[in-house]
């Protein structure tokens, strides 16, 4: 139905066939790989892995990874992976935050391996972006986790703040993917191009501070949320601050995510208050987002 818009991957259970699973959906027309340590309880050196990587090697298709939170170090295990197949293609999904010194560290430089942006901070994102070249970066949401406008302002002003060229950019958000998807040879990594120091104005450093405290209060919908949320609020009232018209507009963004999140009590129903708490959220995390990528 989609047109060739959606591309499928076929996500595998090491514990239920993974070969045989696999060889099934690349045949009827998956182009892609998923694994997922953490859900799936597995650890990067289990033996079950090589089949997999090499069945990969020899479609030309790539393995998408969750690297993401509750892992333990991945780095060691893929690489070993990696270069015992050549030909395979690795996407490390939520920019390799889990093990993100030492995947950038081996793997930064080397043709076949991404990282994908779907986090929730933009300070994770220009912590990728300092140790990785623009050439293994590629767009993602993490939808329906993450969704717009959210993650593809919070990928889009990291990158700007990074130094991106208007075709690097392209390339992050389309071009990068679309190498991928088709199957051609990606480009060769130059340099990374993120700053190693985050210069950011005060005032904007003390609004992430706080929503770094009120978000994770909300998600458990404690009242003292809304004090670490009057304290970001407070901070963009500064006299002096920089970028002034930014401050306004986070100020905007909080005062609409907090005034949300104050109707839940009338929600209809348990649906209608997922969505509420949800929109508040992103709204938040989009101030979040201007925040500290301002300077």
């Amino acid at each position: 139905r989609s047109e060739g818009r959606l591309i499928p991957f076929v996500r595998l259970a090491l514990d239920e066939g993974p070969i045989e699973e696999a060889r099934r959906c690349l045949d009827l027309g998956a182009r892609g790989i998923k694994l997922h340590p953490r859900a799936q309880k597995f650890l990067l050196n289990d033996e079950r892995l090589a089949p997999v990587f090499a069945l990969a090697a020899e479609r030309g298709v790539p393995i998408l990874v969750h690297a993401g939170r509750g892992l333990p170090p991945i780095a060691a295990g893929l690489e070993r992976l990696f270069d015992s197949h050549p030909g395979a293609q690795l996407i490390l999904a939520h920019a390799g935050i889990a093990d993100l010194a030492n995947l950038a560290y081996r793997f930064a430089g080397k043709r076949g391996v991404f990282f994908d942006t779907s986090v929730w901070s933009a300070i994770d994102l220009l912590g990728l972006l300092r140790l990785v070249p623009p050439e293994q970066v590629v767009y993602a949401s993490d939808y329906p986790y993450g969704q717009q406008p959210g993650s593809l302002l919070l990928s889009l002003r990291a990158a700007r703040a990074s130094g991106f060229d208007e075709g690097q950019l392209r390339a992050m958000f389309a071009g990068n993917a679309a190498r991928i998807a088709d199957g051609e040879e990606p480009l060769e990594p130059l340099q990374p191009r993120g700053p190693d120091i985050l210069a950011q104005p005060l005032a904007q450093a003390r609004i992430h501070q706080y929503l770094s405290m009120a978000m994770p209060l909300l998600f458990v919908r404690q009242p003292d949320a809304f004090g670490a949320l009057g304290l970001a609020l407070n901070a963009t009232e500064e006299p002096n601050g920089t970028n002034r018209e930014e401050l306004e507009q986070i100020r905007e963004l909080l005062e609409a995510g907090r005034d949300l999140w104050r109707t839940l009590p009338e929600a209809e129903d348990d649906a209608e208050r997922r969505l509420v708490a949800r929109t508040a959220v992103r709204l938040l995390q989009i101030a979040d987002t201007v925040a500290v990528t301002s300077g």
